[in-house]
């Protein structure tokens, strides 16, 4: 019994250092990759008018990838939400494949293969990774807090032609995987228009922030501790570029 003890609780030990080695490995190489394509401006802010605050190194980062598309960030917070953003050639590639191409849970931030990667679509679906260690998509879920959200209503993304674009929060919560939530496509306007009524209407709490079918908008997406088939979404529109 007691051997077989030490062989459980050595195997066990085993896998916590490699979960915890893969975490660690991960976050490291975002950092890294943080270092070399970033560059912060210190000039005020962007509802000053004035340059971003973040210039992406585009150049160094197609450099590593060319599948490279974006990169996305929160601010003030989730300020860990900081990442470059990719399009696959299907949306299974970089699920366990970070932007280096090293085999990693944590994997990348993509978009959705069917968006064009210029997000002009009007619904553009970005995945990532609810990591434990709170990396990726995990605090998504903050935006379940209302007095979150007022603190945090915008979140940027930027592409490699130069612009920053920037996405009013306006719709937050649960789905399922199946849901109408993912849909990228509508052959009407009064499609559209039902669309946009349905995220607001299923929205964890009413931002008050009007979208018609003239806006685009971006859905966040990851993953849920409720079951494999559920999604934690928030859906950000378009209201400057």
């Amino acid at each position: 019994i007691l051997v077989a003890a030490i062989a459980v609780f050595c195997v066990s030990a085993y896998q916590l250092f490699k979960i915890g080695k893969g975490y660690y490995d991960g976050r490291s190489e975002y950092d890294k990759i943080r270092e070399l394509a970033i560059e912060t401006k210190d000039d005020g802010g962007d509802d000053a008018g004035n340059q971003p605050r973040y210039q992406v190194n585009f150049d160094e980062l197609m450099a590593l990838n060319s599948d490279t598309i974006g990169w996305i960030r929160f601010d003030p917070e989730p300020a860990i939400i900081n990442y470059p953003i990719v399009q696959g050639k299907d949306n299974q590639e970089y699920l366990h494949k970070t932007f280096s191409a090293n085999d990693n849970s944590l994997g990348t931030i993509f978009l959705n293969v069917e968006n064009n990667p210029n997000f002009r679509d009007q619904n553009s679906i970005v995945y990532g990774h609810r990591m434990k260690d709170g990396s990726m998509f995990r605090h998504l879920q903050d935006y379940e807090d209302r007095a979150f959200w007022e603190a945090n209503p915008y979140f940027y993304i930027y592409t490699p032609d130069g612009q920053e674009l920037i996405y009013h929060i306006y719709s937050m919560g649960e789905v399922l995987d199946t849901s109408d939530t993912y849909l990228t496509e509508f052959n009407t306007e009064e499609e559209y228009q039902n669309f946009l009524n349905m995220t607001k209407q299923v929205s964890l709490y009413d931002t008050g922030i009007e979208v018609t079918t003239s806006d685009t908008i971006v859905t966040l997406s990851t993953c849920t501790s409720a079951s494999d088939n559920h999604r934690f979404v928030v859906r950000g529109v378009r209201v400057k570029e």
